[in-house]
């Protein structure tokens, strides 16, 4: 059999094709067409932007975290004097301890932790079950009560915080007042109608198939969401959860309003307050203790949340 020939520019792509760390971007996604990324200086420019681009990225969001931990173990005088030294002179390392006992960030950061995991159960609680009403079960009031969402999330929450306070005062049918209790925190953080959302578009991309096969299992609504539609929804779980810690972690204004007792606020109220008569330094290394919880829940579950953002189109 003839060998078949090939022209000077095949033969240019087949190298290319086989020549490790050349291959071009894939036809549907490249920027550069395949004679221009075979050049050597085009080739290597291109990868020197990226880069440049990444390393500029990382440090601009690395740097206030680098600056805060220098902070925090520098004396006030040194922040004064050379506010923009990469290491402090002398390091006082006995600040993050000092500020843990004399501030008592260690009661704080308790009352943030038990606050916060309230907020994320009942979060995930509310998202969870009203995103499987909506997109699973679609009773025939679904279409209003969903457009009833959608309209919330055009109201900004500081118009409705007068009529929330109030109804936490008095709560309508019982007539008691949950103010400067967890639950004045927990409950209104279930009404986030973004999550709920995320979870009727999530539960929205599952096969009508396997409900139906359930049913005809004789499997109950209740069964179908604890056997079918939760183990298939861990991703967007994952991303409920991580938007519940870190909105509920930062919350200020409706923790200040209805937690008046000092003994019950969060690190975000109660810094704030204490950085009228404290040191900076040791104000900012209590902000470095305040920082490191959100950071490893992120790191510890960042394969779920990014492979739920992913799926679910969140940018």
């Amino acid at each position: 059999m003839t060998a078949p020939v090939l022209r000077p520019a095949a033969l240019r792509a087949a190298a290319l094709r086989a020549a490790p760390g050349r291959r071009p971007p894939s036809p549907g996604r490249r920027i550069l067409s395949p004679h221009d990324w075979g050049r050597r200086g085009t080739r290597y420019g291109w990868r020197g932007i990226h880069t440049a681009l990444f390393a500029g990225l990382v440090l601009l969001g690395a740097l206030p975290l680098i600056w805060m931990a220098r902070a925090a173990v520098s004396t006030t005088t040194d922040l004064v004097q050379r506010p923009l030294a990469l290491w402090p002179d002398p390091p006082m390392w006995s600040n993050l301890a000092d500020a843990w006992n004399l501030l008592g960030i260690g009661q704080y950061l308790w009352n943030t932790v038990w606050l916060v995991a309230g907020s994320w159960v009942v979060q995930l609680i509310v998202a969870a079950t009203a995103g499987f009403a909506l997109a699973v079960i679609r009773p025939w009031y679904g279409r209003y009560v969903y457009a009833a969402l959608l309209v919330t999330l055009f109201v900004p929450g500081t118009v409705t915080l007068i009529a929330l306070y109030l109804t936490v005062l008095d709560l309508p049918g019982i007539g008691i007042s949950i103010a400067d209790t967890p639950w004045a925190v927990w409950l209104p953080a279930g009404a986030h109608a973004f999550n709920i959302l995320l979870a009727k578009q999530f539960f929205d991309a599952i096969p009508r198939e396997l409900f139906e096969a359930a049913q005809v299992d004789g499997a109950g609504w209740f069964t179908i969401f604890r056997r079918i539609v939760l183990p298939m929804s861990k991703p967007i779980l994952a991303v409920i959860s991580l938007l519940a810690i870190m909105t509920a972690w930062k919350d200020f204004l409706w923790p200040l309003i209805v937690l008046t007792d000092p003994a019950l606020q969060p690190l975000s109220v109660a810094l704030p307050r204490l950085a009228q008569n404290t040191d900076p330094a040791y104000l900012i290394a209590g902000l470095v203790i305040a920082s490191v919880p959100p950071i490893i829940v992120f790191l510890a579950f960042q394969r779920q949340i990014v492979s739920g953002i992913g799926f679910t189109g969140l940018k």
